[in-house]
């Protein structure tokens, strides 16, 4: 009986042993087997988003990008509301209008050719990346912006009124001419309020339109 138990017990482990050899075989991969390809969306980066239509920063709005052509930016949003209008003096050298299918209370800047500043004035609702639109006190503009706003008499009206400039590259507290500036002005009217903003290239610093 002690022969046969041993017997069984050593076919059961030379058994036990051919499987795990089995099973180790199965699990290894082949060495020439292909690599499975990825996707385009799992390899290709993420799509930089669009610029938010409602949100006015120094570089643009939605689709209206300062430094554009006007070409483009009437593919954009339209050549302006009233034809007959005359935003400037020489208007082949610089031209204020609001487009067709531009938000209620934008108006545009073009000098040359291409667009220089864009307007929120009158009943605009779109507000800058900081989240001021107009009817905001200047003085939380002041302390969103800090150390980084500039402050100047306004041309026209008595203090409380002003203008506050914050630059996002290349500005300075003195008249900025590089053209690659571009930055934010707030203009503020004798109630302490934000009247206007105006964003965009140094034309932001211009405080009788195109002059």
């Amino acid at each position: 009986m002690m022969i046969r138990l041993t017997a069984v017990s050593a076919c059961a482990l030379l058994t036990l042993a051919a499987c795990g050899r089995d099973e180790r075989r199965t699990a290894e991969a082949p060495s020439d087997a292909t690599p499975v390809a990825l996707t385009p969306t799992e390899t290709s980066p993420a799509a930089t988003p669009a610029a938010d239509p409602n949100i006015l920063t120094a570089e643009g709005l939605g689709a209206a990008r300062i430094g554009m052509s006007k070409a483009d930016l009437v593919a954009a949003w339209g050549d302006r509301t009233n034809p007959n209008a005359v935003g400037g003096a020489e208007p082949e050298v610089c031209d204020q209008f609001h487009p067709a299918r531009a938000p209620q209370g934008v108006n545009v800047m073009i000098q040359d050719g291409k667009l220089t500043r864009i307007t929120l004035m009158h009943d605009a609702r779109i507000k800058t990346d900081r989240g001021f639109g107009l009817g905001d006190t200047a003085m939380a503009v002041k302390q969103a912006y800090g150390g980084s706003i500039f402050a100047q008499p306004h041309k026209y009206q008595a203090a409380p009124a002003e203008d506050l400039f914050a630059w996002a590259r290349g500005g300075s507290t003195s008249y900025v001419t590089d053209p690659s500036a571009r930055g934010v002005r707030y203009e503020i009217g004798t109630d302490g309020k934000v009247m206007a903003i105006h964003a965009g290239d140094p034309s932001i610093q211009l405080v009788e339109g195109c002059s």
